[in-house]
């Protein structure tokens, strides 16, 4: 499980393709410290397993592999080497909850509509899937690119996030420009209450026709 609070900006060192899947070198050397193979990484948000740590006369990189799956359903698959990239690790048990329960699986990508620059911060729109929107709501929590942030307007193809001086210079999001692409994972405790729900109604409705 994931905070959704990035630790740091990595760097894609490396893609080696491999058909229906890609390996990816990613150098963060604060994430890899005290890191080993099978251990947990989420790269923009989505959360990967350590294959190997490595180090280099640049610092400290760890490779993991993408299934082809990950690729087609995140932005992970937009990226090229060089491409700069948020890393956290797992929570620690009995850590602080800083941002909100994060899984590191992503529902859906989004894309930077506009950015509207204020005097110490800046108003970010990002599109949203059709099929997200009802788990997205006014100062709901949701992920972007694996932080977590706090929605401002939840439009039903849209919403917007207010980015302090503090993410837009230590995340991706401080750089990103319309048309870029982002990883979105919405609130999970909103599809439990929802399927919850619905075996509730369910039930119910077979109770009143029997």
């Amino acid at each position: 499980m994931f905070t959704g609070i990035v630790e740091e900006l990595g760097e894609i060192v490396a893609i080696e393709h491999l058909g229906d899947a890609s390996r990816f070198q990613v150098r963060g050397p604060l994430v890899t410290e005290g890191a080993k193979h099978g251990d947990s990484i989420a790269v923009n948000g989505v959360c990967l397993t350590v294959v190997d740590i490595m180090e280099d006369a640049e610092g400290t990189r760890f490779s993991a592999d993408v299934m082809a799956e990950t690729l087609n359903r995140s932005s992970l698959g937009a990226l090229d080497i060089g491409s700069r990239v948020n890393l956290e690790r797992p929570m620690a048990l009995g850590g602080r909850l800083g941002g909100h329960i994060v899984q590191g699986h992503v529902d859906g990508t989004g894309a930077i509509v506009d950015r509207k620059l204020s005097e110490h911060w800046e108003i970010v729109k990002i599109s949203l899937p059709a099929e997200l929107s009802r788990y997205v709501v006014e100062k709901g929590s949701i992920t972007v690119d694996g932080i977590s942030l706090t929605v401002v307007d939840a439009g039903p193809d849209y919403f917007t996030v207010s980015l302090i001086p503090t993410t837009l210079a230590l995340t991706t999001l401080g750089v990103k420009q319309a048309g870029d692409p982002v990883n979105l994972e919405v609130d999970v405790l909103a599809k439990y209450v929802e399927r919850l729900l619905g075996r509730d109604n369910g039930t119910q409705d077979q109770e009143a026709t029997s």
